[in-house]
């Protein structure tokens, strides 16, 4: 029998209301969902990741890093060097991954390790008093370093790739291939955020290294689909969490749905084109002894688009867990 997660649901019946195993038991001074009108939309800071090896705008950075990780947790970075059709391949093979028929995606059900197997769920175990509730949201997670796993499914979609005379060709593109060049580039950005935000905390980078190990760090993938809701009020796609880690990277497609805790208060992010949003961890928050906060967040869902947000986390080689 194949895996029967939110989005085949939803493909193959009339839904018109939460079911009442996926509706949330929402608390109204931490779970309540607002309406979009009710919740402000703020600006995230922003970091231009060139100017990090600009020796003049350099220490600028730094010192922008630190106010940003210290007052938000969150941050957003432009000018990273991610290619904008990398990061429609990767979303496009991801939601390519979740349209696979549930017998397909059976084969990556499973407990989570940290070798190349493959997470496949709806649920979550982030609170043990709301494990019997399962969130509007399906997800596959990986890790991809130091060993890197992909599901080898699908095993390629078609995309337009403009050649030297700027013609257009249909060419393949295998998730498995995506999603490894993709580890690639974000392992580099998070090095790289880390050694600046190390020199922030006036740490010396070669003992951080050291101690921390980040060259066989864990570092996860995961994937994330929130379906449209018939009633959003009463679900909820991922409750109020911290990440673990040092760093989080995320992307995600056009659509809104993420919500920080910021002054004691809910806001959503408003969404800068091309940029990667960043946020601390409970690792982070550790190693600069609290000055650095892991900031709760949670993801809202709505009954008119489908969201997708793809994360990618980095700790130590001891820091081995993801949300």
């Amino acid at each position: 029998m194949g895996v029967i997660m939110i989005n085949d649901l939803i493909k193959s019946t009339n839904l018109i209301s939460v079911p009442s195993e996926y509706a949330f038991p929402a608390k109204p001074e931490d779970l309540n969902m607002l309406s979009e009108k009710e919740v402000e939309h703020v600006t995230l800071p922003v970091i231009d990741f060139s100017f990090l090896s600009s020796p003049g705008e350099r220490s600028k950075i730094i010192e922008d890093l630190r106010d940003a990780c210290q007052y938000w947790g969150f941050f957003m970075v432009v000018n990273h060097g991610v290619p904008e059709s990398l990061k429609k391949d990767l979303i496009d093979s991801c939601m390519s991954f979740f349209d696979l028929s549930p017998e397909e995606k059976s084969a990556y059900r499973g407990k989570y390790k940290l070798d190349p197997r493959i997470v496949l769920d709806h649920g979550t175990n982030l609170n043990s008093g709301v494990d019997s509730v399962s969130f509007l949201r399906d997800q596959f997670k990986a890790c991809v370093h130091p060993i890197f796993g992909s599901p080898p499914k699908p095993e390629g979609i078609k995309v337009k790739k403009k050649k030297k005379k700027k013609k257009k060709t249909n060419k393949k593109i295998d998730l498995h291939e995506i999603l490894c060049e993709y580890t690639k580039r974000s392992r580099e950005i998070m090095k790289e955020l880390l050694k600046e935000i190390m020199e922030g905390l006036k740490l010396d980078e070669d003992d951080i290294e050291k101690s921390l190990e980040l060259n066989s760090g864990a570092q996860i993938f995961s994937a994330n689909l929130y379906p449209p809701c018939p009633q959003p009020e009463l679900a909820i796609g991922l409750p109020p969490h911290a990440d673990h880690g040092l760093l989080t990277l995320l992307i995600q497609n056009d659509v809104d749905g993420l919500h920080i805790k910021n002054k004691e208060k809910w806001v959503a992010v408003n969404l800068i084109p091309n940029s990667i949003m960043v946020n601390t961890g409970d690792h982070m928050e550790t190693l600069s002894k609290g000055k650095y906060k892991s900031v709760l967040h949670r993801a809202v869902v709505n009954n008119k688009e489908t969201r997708v947000s793809l994360v990618m986390t980095v700790g130590s080689s001891k820091e081995t867990d993801a949300t």
